[in-house]
């Protein structure tokens, strides 16, 4: 299983994750390369939770020559996928590969960075539009942002998730690359989550941006500054 346990977060270890994050990390790579790499680790990092993280059931199965048993998944009709616009968008698209029938919330929301950073290392958050699909306690929801820096976004997000719905049966944060300061912050806010990435990096800047990182995730994909 390519899913390793560290304080607080799981890290998606998958080889070809790897590699196509170190691609996303280069400030060469131009934006429609950029943006096709979040699609393709998105739908690596799906692939993963399904591998790591999902059950399956024995059923009986009948082939051309005899009768057998097989495995089939469960819960594959009960996902739920919850866009973090904007720099989510390929990045969920990418989820959605590996989990066609998945139902699909957007919730708009983005950092004051203009107010700058509070005395807890948090921003203040935006919340824009919030559209989600009914969610069950028999569902499994993935919040998908490729950035989790010092998670002040994340957890408005969770926020909105949990006031409005059921608590689901599992809970994921999934990202591409995080912070330290992101993953306590919201695994202390939200202890129900199973935070996942893809890379737990160094550290946050002044600015409260990622380091090493990738960069805006947004700008890159989208070709805006």
């Amino acid at each position: 299983m390519a899913i390793e346990d560290r304080d607080h977060v799981k890290l998606l270890t998958h080889a070809l994750a790897r590699d196509t994050l170190s691609t996303l990390r280069d400030h060469e790579t131009e934006q429609v390369t950029f943006r096709k790499g979040l699609v393709k680790l998105g739908r690596i990092c799906g692939y993963e939770i399904i591998d790591g993280l999902m059950e399956t059931e024995y059923v009986p199965v009948t082939t051309p020559l005899t009768a057998m048993t097989g495995e089939r998944l469960t819960g594959l009709d009960d996902v739920v996928i919850i866009n973090v616009l904007r720099a989510a968008t390929p990045f969920v698209e990418g989820l959605l590969k590996a989990f066609p029938e998945a139902r699909q919330g957007i919730i708009s929301a983005g950092r004051n960075e203009a107010a700058g950073r509070d005395a807890d290392g948090t921003f203040p958050i935006t919340v824009d539009y919030v559209k989600l699909p009914t969610i069950t306690e028999d569902d499994t929801v993935i919040v998908a942002d490729p950035m989790l820096a010092t998670g002040s976004t994340m957890c408005a997000v969770l926020e909105r998730v949990l006031d409005e719905q059921h608590a689901p049966a599992e809970l994921y944060v999934l990202s591409a690359v995080s912070a330290p300061d992101g993953v306590l912050r919201v695994a202390e806010s939200v202890s129900d989550a199973t935070i996942l990435t893809v890379a737990l990096d160094d550290h946050l800047d002044e600015s409260g941006f990622i380091v090493p990182g990738l960069g805006d995730a947004g700008d890159r994909a989208f070709g805006t500054d």
